[in-house]
């Protein structure tokens, strides 16, 4: 799925493109009984938008987008509450993601593998941009 394209303020800078790709953790997710009970798996692929024109300019982490720094902070929140839905899951990533007040673009993708019969998986996506 594509993400929002940007607004053309910024033609010509450094557009940068995180992808923060299978990040599996662990959480309670759904409404049936074992899944209330038991956490399970999930995975997690955020793609971020950036202008990264200090960065590369400067060639230094505190002028960058810290992607280990949301990835932390997604981490610490999937991993401690408890979510009936993923749509709702989703959602919250992506809040957490759009924190950032450097990222323009976001996009994250949560699978839950084997939530259906004959399937590898489900997976929602949602997206958000700055206006």
């Amino acid at each position: 799925m594509p993400l929002h394209a940007v607004s053309n303020a910024h033609a010509g800078h450094n557009l940068a493109t995180i992808q923060i790709k299978n990040l599996r953790l662990r959480t309670y997710i759904g409404i049936n009984e074992d899944e209330i009970v038991n956490k399970q798996d999930i995975i997690v692929n955020i793609t971020i938008q950036y202008f990264a024109d200090r960065a590369v300019s400067f060639n230094h982490i505190d002028e960058a987008l810290n992607y280990r720094t949301i990835t932390k902070a997604v981490i610490a929140h999937v991993e401690s509450n408890r979510f009936a839905l993923l749509e709702r899951l989703t959602r919250e990533i992506l809040d957490i993601t759009m924190s950032y007040e450097q990222v323009q673009v976001a996009q994250v993708e949560v699978d839950k593998p084997h939530a259906l019969r004959f399937s590898d998986s489900v997976s929602i996506t949602l997206s958000d941009h700055r206006d």
